[in-house]
């Protein structure tokens, strides 16, 4: 067995707070890495972790993405819609909502989420001193989902507090009770949506998801629920991982301000990669790095420590727009290529632009006020004071 003293779980603030060298240490001594209590497997490097996400077969999505207990199993398509699927599920699921949810709809959101980001830019400007992370980028992406979908603007908060359990870590697996039931009692609204769109259908994606056919209520209520909760997330910390690591690199915030804007998401989410890790559960056993794993097993595929793999990314931890980011995994591989990454790339890249026109370079965050997630999946932050100034 490799590396019997490397201890890792990403639950542990200490390590959650910077896990790139447990990461470092994982690639390099343990890359099948086994962690008896919480029951996964790790797989760190960066040609295991894609590898696994082209093989479907053998790295099944039925138990869905998400390492905590109570959302880990059968159940998880509940909630999580075709993430939680193989094929032909997947395949015939996956290509309905592609109708629906298509690049040319994606593209013109664009005056939307640009009207969006200013408003919360220009409050931001007016306070001085705000939550960037509270009052920016958790928003925004929220905003523009519920804009895409038609959910009113009065229903939104209440939305939200909702959403927030399927990004909640619960180490006692209570989520499949308390939170899971939460979740599925709200499914009653989003019917109510689907059934009203079925008779006065408007120009959104319920509406062209009602209208393409194909899925049963059930069916637009799960992936509503996945793109209320997991879609929202990804966004929300790339753009806060984008403002947090040009701050503290000077150089690159210099480019980013002088229009390297492309190039600051990229490199952002390769270097804090929102979305850490994916499940996946092994459909038969297995040798990995000399270690025979069992079928059935849950497999934790680490895209974080894959973005920081040195044999791909040189000097993988330094944060440079400059360099070539093109086989970076951050919305996956394969199959399951997150559906929303162009849409979370829309959002950031509109968002910072707005940001550069109207916010002075020189800009401050305080550190000591910065708070983390502490969900298995996912690694952003939930708070994140920043002062501003105008340009």
């Amino acid at each position: 067995m490799y590396g019997v003293d490397v201890v890792y779980t990403p639950y542990d603030p200490s390590i959650n707070d910077d896990p790139y060298p447990v990461y470092a240490r994982l690639r390099r001594e343990a890359p099948i890495y086994h962690n008896p209590d919480l029951g996964f497997w790790a797989l760190s490097r960066h040609a295991d972790v894609s590898a696994a996400f082209t093989d479907s077969a053998r790295y099944s999505s039925d138990h869905g993405p998400m390492l905590d207990p109570g959302a880990w199993g059968p159940h998880a398509r509940t909630f999580l819609s075709f993430v939680a699927m193989d094929p032909p599920e997947h395949t015939r699921m996956r290509a309905i909502v592609s109708r629906a949810f298509t690049p040319r709809r994606v593209a013109a959101l664009e005056p939307m989420i640009r009207q969006i980001a200013r408003g919360y830019i220009e409050q931001g400007l007016e306070k001085g001193t705000f939550d960037f992370a509270r009052d920016l980028s958790a928003k925004l992406p929220f905003d523009v989902i519920s804009e895409l979908m038609g959910v009113p603007p009065s229903d939104r908060a209440e939305i939200r507090r909702k959403s927030d359990t399927l990004v909640r870590y619960d180490p006692q697996g209570q989520m499949a009770d308390a939170g899971l039931k939460s979740i599925l009692s709200f499914g009653d609204y989003y019917a109510s949506i689907i059934a009203d769109r079925r008779t006065t259908p408007h120009d959104d994606l319920i509406s062209a998801l009602v209208a393409n056919g194909g899925l049963t209520d059930e069916e637009i209520v799960a992936f509503i629920f996945l793109l209320i909760g997991a879609g929202s997330e990804t966004t929300t910390h790339l753009l806060s991982a984008a403002w947090y690591w040009a701050w503290r690199n000077p150089d690159q915030r210099a480019a980013a301000f002088g229009g390297a804007i492309m190039p600051w998401v990229e490199e952002s989410l390769r270097y804090d990669t929102p979305a850490h890790g994916l499940a996946r559960r092994l459909t038969e056993p297995t040798e990995l790095h000399g270690t025979l794993v069992p079928k059935d097993a849950k497999i934790w595929l680490l895209i974080g420590a894959a973005n920081r793999d040195e044999s791909v990314f040189p000097d993988p931890d330094v944060y440079d727009l400059s360099r070539d980011t093109s086989r970076a995994i951050s919305f996956g591989v394969g199959r399951h290529y997150c559906l929303g990454g162009p849409l979370a790339r829309l959002e950031a890249r509109v968002t910072l632009e707005e940001l550069t026109k109207s916010v002075a370079p020189g800009y401050e965050i305080h550190e000591e006020g910065i708070k983390r997630t502490a969900h298995g999946n996912v690694r952003g932050m939930v708070r994140l004071p920043t002062t501003v100034r105008a340009t």
